[in-house]
C-alpha cells in the first residue's frame, strides 16, 4: 500500500518530481566534476608548473660548501656520466626534466654549455628526451633552439645588442641560430652544446651543476624538518618522508645517486607550488558546496510547493490514522526516489563536465576517481535531508481539519 501511494504520487506530479531530480542532477554533476579535479588535480598543477623551471639544483658538494661559508667559487665538477642516474631513485617517474650546465668563456664572453633536446640511454636501457626546450617554456626564442651535436647555439638578446650579432652570424666556428630572452643570465651569455664548451674549458665529461624538474608533494611539517636534518627524523617518520614525493626528498635521493653532490630544492618555487595547489583545492571544495547548497535550496522550494499542494490529500490521510512519521516517510520516499534519479544522472554528467574541464584547462583528461562516487552519494543524502526540513516541519504543523474545511 505504501509504495503505491508513493507511485501514484510521482506520476501524478511527474512533472515537479522532474524539476526535483533535474535540480539534483545539475548540483551532484558539478559537484563530482569538481571533487574529480580535486583528486586529481595536484598532478595536473605540478605537472604545468614544471614548464616554468627546475625546483631543484644539483652541484658539486665541496663547492656548495666553500660558496655558502666562505663566499668562494670552486672549481669542482659532477661527472656527465652520471647524469642518467638521476632517473633511477624511487621517485624516477616524477622526474620531468634535467639538464646539465658547464660555464666557460668565448671570446671573453660568457657561454654556457648544456643539452637543449637531448636523447639519452639511462643505466635501464630506456631511453629519455630532457634538456632545456622542455624546461623553459617562457623562453622566447627569435629562430629556433640548436640540434643536439651541431655547432649551432643561441644567443642572449642583450648580448647579441651590445656586440651586433643577429640570426646567422658566425663566432668563430659557431653558428648563431636563436636569439634568447628568458629573464635570467641566458640574456647575457652564449649558449651552446655541452661539449663544445667541455671542449673549450679541457674538461671533457664533466659539468658544473644540475637543474631538475619534478612532480612534487606540496611541504608539511614533516617535510620541513627534514629539510634541516634528515638524521633528526624517528624511523617511522623517515619512511614516510622518504616515500612520499616531497622536493626535499627527491633531492636527497638525488644526492644519493649522484657521487659527491649537494641537491637543494628552490624554495620559491616548491613553497609556491604548495600555495597554488591549496588555493585551487579550496577553490574547488567552495564551488562544491556553493553547487549543493544551491540545489538544497532548489529541492526545498520544490518540496514545499508541492506540500501546499497536495495538502489536502496528506490532511486525509492524518484524518483516517496515518500518523505524523509516516506521511513524512511518504513525502521522503518520494523525494528520495526522484534524487536518486537526479543524482544517478547528475554523476555521470559531472565525469563529462570534469573532462572538458581537464581537456580545456590541463590539455589532458581527468581521472575518474571512485571514492567520489560515496562521497557523491553521502552529499547527495545530506542535501535532500536539509531540503526536507522546511517540508516536515509543515507536515507536523499540519491540522487534517483546517485542510479539509479550508
Amino acid at each position: 500500500m505504501f509504495w503505491q501511494m508513493v507511485k501514484g504520487a510521482l506520476i501524478r506530479q511527474r512533472n515537479r518530481f522532474a524539476l526535483i531530480a533535474l535540480t539534483v542532477a545539475l548540483g551532484v554533476s558539478l559537484a563530482s566534476a569538481m571533487l574529480n579535479c580535486l583528486f586529481d588535480v595536484g598532478d595536473k598543477v605540478n605537472q604545468e608548473l614544471k614548464a616554468y623551471g627546475a625546483n631543484i639544483i644539483v652541484t658539486p658538494k665541496n663547492s656548495t660548501v666553500l660558496k655558502d661559508i666562505y663566499g668562494l667559487d670552486s672549481r669542482e665538477y659532477l661527472n656527465e656520466e652520471e647524469l642518467g642516474k638521476i632517473r633511477t631513485i624511487f621517485w624516477t617517474n616524477n622526474i620531468v626534466a634535467f639538464a646539465p650546465s658547464l660555464e666557460g668563456s668565448l671570446d671573453s664572453m660568457p657561454i654556457i654549455g648544456t643539452w637543449f633536446n637531448h636523447k639519452m640511454t639511462l643505466p635501464t636501457g630506456d631511453s629519455f628526451e630532457t634538456g632545456i626546450e622542455p624546461m623553459k617554456s617562457w623562453w622566447q626564442i627569435d629562430g629556433r633552439y640548436p640540434v643536439d651535436g651541431t655547432n649551432e647555439i643561441l644567443v642572449g638578446k642583450n648580448l647579441a645588442a651590445e656586440k651586433n650579432l643577429k640570426l646567422g652570424d658566425r663566432i668563430e666556428n659557431l653558428e648563431i641560430v636563436g636569439i634568447v630572452e628568458g629573464g635570467g643570465i641566458e640574456d647575457d651569455s652564449i649558449l651552446a652544446n655541452l661539449p663544445i664548451v667541455q671542449s673549450l674549458e679541457n674538461l671533457p665529461g664533466k659539468i658544473g651543476s644540475i637543474e631538475v624538474s619534478a612532480i612534487t608533494t606540496p611541504e608539511n611539517d614533516l617535510a620541513r624538518k627534514a629539510a634541516e636534518n634528515p638524521n633528526l627524523l624517528s624511523q617511522q617518520e623517515r619512511e614516510i618522508w622518504y616515500c612520499t614525493a616531497y622536493v626535499s626528498s627527491i633531492a636527497y635521493q638525488i644526492e644519493e645517486v649522484i657521487s659527491n653532490s649537494s641537491a637543494r630544492p628552490v624554495r620559491q618555487i616548491a613553497e609556491s607550488e604548495g600555495k597554488i595547489l591549496d588555493k585551487t583545492q579550496l577553490l574547488m571544495l567552495l564551488i562544491t558546496i556553493l553547487s549543493l547548497l544551491s540545489a538544497a535550496l532548489g529541492v526545498s522550494n520544490l518540496v514545499s510547493a508541492n506540500i501546499i499542494e497536495c495538502s489536502r490529500e496528506l490532511g486525509l490521510l492524518k484524518a483516517i490514522g496515518a500518523t505524523n512519521l509516516g506521511v513524512i516517510l511518504l513525502v521522503l520516499a518520494e523525494i528520495f526516489i526522484a534524487g536518486i534519479f537526479g543524482g544517478i544522472a547528475g554523476y555521470f554528467l559531472g565525469l563529462g563536465l570534469a573532462q572538458i574541464i581537464g581537456q580545456t584547462v590541463f590539455g589532458s583528461g581527468i581521472a575518474n576517481n571512485l571514492v567520489v562516487i560515496p562521497i557523491v552519494s553521502a552529499l547527495m543524502i545530506l542535501v535532500l535531508l536539509l531540503a526536507s526540513i522546511p517540508a516536515i516541519r509543515s507536515l507536523l504543523s499540519l491540522e487534517p481539519a483546517n485542510v479539509l474545511h479550508g
